[in-house]
């Protein structure tokens, strides 16, 4: 693991910058300006990675002090500040110092993974890979160990966190820390069977209108989410992301890896998707459910 810093936060920064924080790579971020100043809109979104950081650095903490490496893989990466801002925080300027570890970042769009490849070469994080490839092709990839620590997925839209959560399955992930985002899908099918779900049951009313149909889908789609994570032999719970400013984005699912699987969640999950119309996403959303929770060969 390198240590060299370019450039570190001073006493006399503001408080919103952490000690020993990297000001080269905040800069490069866009959340300090060129004379090292935070305006509203770039310390509101400091605060926002440093909160959920706090989440994570106690996972990592965890995994360091049982496996003595970290691994994480974050999937719709992006610009990829997420693992940046982890890796300055916890291997280079934190309580990671010295403890193994790599960081990859996962994205689909070339020209992001070639920014980010640019910056961890020029400011020297050499624990941090970004790798341009969908979630499947990442499953099976070489580029990756066949275990990942922890799997994280901030905003990945749509069906993206499913398939992140499909990952972590894959990868035997001791955590996952899952932000949802954007969730389309089950309302496209509240939608489609709307006339059909009204005259059978009442409960149909809490989707007749489209901005109702629209967070009732985000609703019921992190609560199948949950389900499934449960049945599959992970510990879930779910919390607020204080001060983020889209309330249908601030939703965090923290999910930790027991290995108890439970077939009484996987009953609560299939008995969820017939009575909302859904049960076309067994194949297409929890497709390992079966596997999840058959008896374990070796019992």
């Amino acid at each position: 693991m390198n240590n060299r810093r370019p450039e570190s936060a001073g006493a006399a920064l503001a408080p919103d910058i952490r000690p020993g924080q990297s000001l080269a790579l905040l800069r490069e971020l866009h959340i300090l300006t060129r004379d090292d100043r935070l305006n509203q809109d770039s310390r509101r979104k400091l605060k926002q990675v440093h909160h959920l950081y706090q989440f994570i650095e106690k996972l990592l903490l965890e995994l360091a002090a049982a496996e003595g490496e970290v691994t994480l893989a974050d999937h719709g990466a992006g610009k990829s500040y997420l693992g940046f801002i982890i890796c300055d925080l916890f291997f280079r300027a934190g309580p990671g110092q010295g403890v193994p570890g790599h960081i990859y970042g996962i994205e689909t769009r070339a020209e992001l993974v070639e920014k980010s490849r640019e910056l961890a070469a020029r400011l020297g994080f050499e624990s941090m890979s970004f790798l341009n490839l969908s979630v499947a092709q990442a499953t099976q990839s070489s580029a990756l160990p066949e275990r990942i620590g922890i799997v994280t997925a901030l905003h990945a839209c749509d069906t993206a966190t499913d398939d992140a959560i499909a990952f972590g399955l894959a990868k035997q992930a001791a955590f996952m820390v899952l932000v949802p985002c954007c969730q389309a899908e089950v309302a496209r099918a509240l939608s489609r069977h709307k006339a059909l779900s009204l005259s059978r049951t009442p409960l149909a009313e809490l989707w007749r209108h489209p901005i109702h149909t629209r967070e009732m889908g985000s609703q019921i789609t992190n609560v199948l989410r949950c389900l499934y994570l449960e049945a599959c032999g992970y510990q879930v719970t779910v919390t607020e992301l204080v001060g983020w400013e889209h309330s249908l984005k601030n939703e965090l699912i923290i999910a930790r890896r027991t290995g108890q699987r439970r077939p009484a969640q996987a009953q609560r999950l299939r008995a969820l998707l017939a009575e909302f119309g859904l049960t076309d996403l067994l194949q297409s959303r929890f497709s390992g459910l079966d596997a999840a929770v058959a008896p374990d060969p070796a019992s």
